[in-house]
């Protein structure tokens, strides 16, 4: 079994708001990976600022961060094989208009601005925006070898 990778994944406003917050959680565990962290959280401007800190200067930057901070988000790190590319599989591409069908977003999608969920987009990103959402003992682990979690 390949070692573990671990994601972040953000249920946004618009799917907090909707009542989606379970289904979308539900999908990834579904797909196999594990719920390492996990917590409802109200993103404030400084943090918003630094987890799309390289939007900024783009036209569509200050909306980023207003839509973060809008409403309370499911912050969680999930972890498993290949756990960015499986997430980002899961969730479809950023468009929901041309997300597949089975996918979080061309399933309850309709528009890019409002696209339900965020995920890291490579192994390097899901470390940094862990690391921003995340200390290290809010972070459990299964330990493979003892059939038990533990934290770090």
């Amino acid at each position: 079994m390949d070692a573990p990778q671990r994601t972040l994944i953000l249920v946004k406003p618009d799917a907090m708001q909707r009542g989606l917050a379970g289904e979308l959680i539900t999908r990834f565990e579904r797909r196999g990976l594990r719920i390492v962290g996990m917590k409802l959280m109200q993103i404030d401007d400084a943090l918003a600022r630094r987890h799309y800190a390289e939007h900024e200067g783009k036209p569509f930057f200050a909306g980023l961060v207003a839509y973060i901070t809008s409403a309370p988000v499911v912050a969680a790190v999930l972890e498993g094989p290949a756990a960015v590319v499986v997430v980002r599989n899961t969730i479809g591409v950023t468009n929901p208009a041309e997300a597949a069908p089975g996918t979080i977003r061309g399933d309850f999608g309709l528009e890019r601005g409002r696209n339900l969920v965020h995920a890291s987009d490579s192994p390097e990103s899901g470390t940094r925006e862990v690391g921003l959402f995340f200390r290290p003992e809010e972070i459990v682990s299964w330990a493979r070898d003892t059939d038990r979690w533990i934290f770090e």
